[in-house]
């Protein structure tokens, strides 16, 4: 996954959206996919939401658990001190 911040993208969903998040790092739009994987064999992550919330996208290309943030963001700043 590609490193666009080093913050995660704060998404509020709504029931029954249906999203599909980059995983090629070559969208103009992060962390939303445009097509811009065509040809590449990569393929974004889609998702269709049940309920009302809150979501984090990682931003940062460290996450375990892509494409949301597991907090990895956090270790990369204390790396960097």
């Amino acid at each position: 996954m590609p490193k666009w911040q080093d913050t995660p993208f704060r998404i509020e969903v709504k029931a029954n959206d249906k999203i599909s998040f980059c995983q090629c790092g070559k969208t103009q739009n992060p962390p939303y996919c445009d097509g811009s994987h065509a040809g590449s064999g990569i393929k974004p992550f889609r998702e269709t939401f049940e309920d009302d919330k809150v979501i984090f996208i990682c931003g940062c290309g460290n996450s375990k658990g892509k494409p949301y943030c597991d907090g990895s963001h956090k270790k990369l700043k204390t790396d960097q001190s």
